[in-house]
């Protein structure tokens, strides 16, 4: 359906054409007719789908149809999203949407400047973009004023209850005083959202575009089995090798997002970092470098797993899996956007399986594990240190305290397991290959 057919006002049509935009998607041609006539309404698409036009369009022409009111503090929308990236980009949306009106949009969000935000709230603020605990804080200091909020937004409403935003929203939502449409916008449509629904909305819509915890058929997906203690050598290989230019990389922890960058700067690879670690301006600075291409590895955490925009995105890579399989969907989502294609690739060790496990059965399908020649390794001896260290876990912990008595022996089991992985791993590389990337060979595995 062409973005003319569904009637916008002048100002709006304008803006999305200056946007590039041409034909609806298909939640935005299913929700933006039900929230025009006023419903509440749960939503649920595939990441990078459009959802955030598909909530933005109707709430500006509603805000046009009711005309100026320039009270000061008090918000006539409120769009809530879980993290600070994530709101910086719905608030650029919406302002590149709104560009032809008089409708004045903010954001505010943890990490960013208090006097600035403060000043641009008391200034008089039409929509407002927020995350829920900073959007608290103005709130306490009479910043801003909820009570006259005639549309409330809750996008990635289900990383917001994994976040634990749940209190902090119930105390938003006290705060406004008279009746307001809701849309509840999520990624996926679990039993906790349809909770968070029954509770906050009235007699909702409900737009279900695919299939629950779905993964685009434009994103090809593939896990490579490797050693725990060989995967930088493999990520290396595959970048270098096959000339990928962009790729966004997955790390479990801050802490090894921080040493695996480091490793590939070593590799001659550049990278940049994204966690929670650093500060709002490094990651604005990280994200900005990768876009323009002046690094070609972004390693993050999963912060980054919703909210990121990056256009014409190609290669996301998870170098360990996250612990809830709901989240892999939302990483991978990072590629194969708007109808685009993508490569998603899964590092896995055997000390990940029951992660791939969950994954598989959440999307319904089983992967093929590729082994790469030259990455070969004994399976069933890594199967057995896991299984030797969790037997150790379980039996030395106390049942009074639950604190694991043994837990010095066991790191430094565990210690020595990889120390021996690492050489024997080295050992077979030198036999069986010799990797090369960018003309320089492969520097011995260090110590992890």
């Amino acid at each position: 359906m062409s973005v003319d057919a569904i009637g916008l006002p002048a100002e709006l049509l304008q803006a999305v054409k200056a946007c590039g935009y041409k034909n609806l998607t298909p939640i935005q041609q299913k929700a933006i007719p039900e929230i025009r006539k006023g419903h509440d309404l749960i939503a649920s698409a595939q990441t990078g789908t459009g959802k955030t036009a598909a909530f933005s369009l109707p709430l500006l022409e509603l805000l046009l149809k009711q005309g100026e009111d320039n009270t000061s503090q008090h918000i006539k929308a409120l769009v809530l999203t879980p993290t600070r990236e994530l709101a910086k980009q719905v608030y650029e949306n919406i302002k590149n949407y709104s560009q032809f009106t008089t409708i004045k949009s903010a954001v505010v969000y943890g990490g960013g400047a208090m006097p600035s935000q403060s000043k641009t709230l008391k200034a008089g603020v039409d929509v407002l973009v927020a995350t829920p605990g900073r959007l608290l804080e103005h709130v306490a200091l009479n910043n801003v004023n909820l009570a006259q909020i005639k549309f409330l937004v809750l996008d990635e409403a289900d990383r917001m209850l994994d976040m634990g935003f749940l209190t902090d929203i119930e105390k938003i939502l006290l705060s406004i005083k008279h009746q307001y449409q809701t849309v509840l916008f999520s990624a996926t449509f679990s039993n906790k959202i349809k909770l968070l629904a029954k509770q906050f909305l009235k007699t909702p819509k409900t737009i279900e575009i695919s299939k629950q915890n779905s993964t685009s058929g434009k994103v090809k997906q593939q896990v490579y089995w490797v050693s725990e203690s060989r995967k930088r050598e493999l990520l290396s290989e595959l970048i270098g090798v096959n000339n990928w230019q962009q790729v966004l990389v997955f790390a479990g922890t801050k802490e090894s997002a921080n040493i695996l960058a480091k490793e590939l700067k070593l590799d001659g690879i550049k990278a940049a970092l994204c966690h929670g670690d650093k500060s709002q301006g490094a990651r604005n600075k990280a994200l900005e470098q990768f876009s323009e291409g002046k690094v070609r590895v972004l390693v993050a955490t999963d912060v980054a797993a919703r909210g990121l925009d990056i256009e014409n995105l190609a290669y996301v890579v998870n170098f360990h899996l996250p612990f809830l399989a709901e989240d892999y969907v939302h990483r991978i989502g990072r590629t194969g956007r708007a109808g685009k294609s993508g490569t998603a690739i899964s590092l896995v060790s055997p000390k990940d399986a029951k992660f791939l496990d969950s994954i598989e059965e959440l999307i319904g399908r089983r992967f093929e594990r590729i082994v790469l020649p030259g990455y070969e390794f004994d399976q069933l001896t890594e199967i057995n240190i896991k299984k030797a260290s969790q037997r150790e876990q379980d039996s030395g912990k106390d049942k009074s305290t639950g604190k694991n008595r043994y837990r010095a022996k066991q790191e430094k089991n565990q210690a020595l397991a990889r120390k021996n992985s690492v050489k024997e791993s080295t050992a077979n590389v030198a036999k069986k290959t010799k990797v090369k990337i960018k003309g320089k060979k492969k520097k011995s595995m260090k110590k992890r």
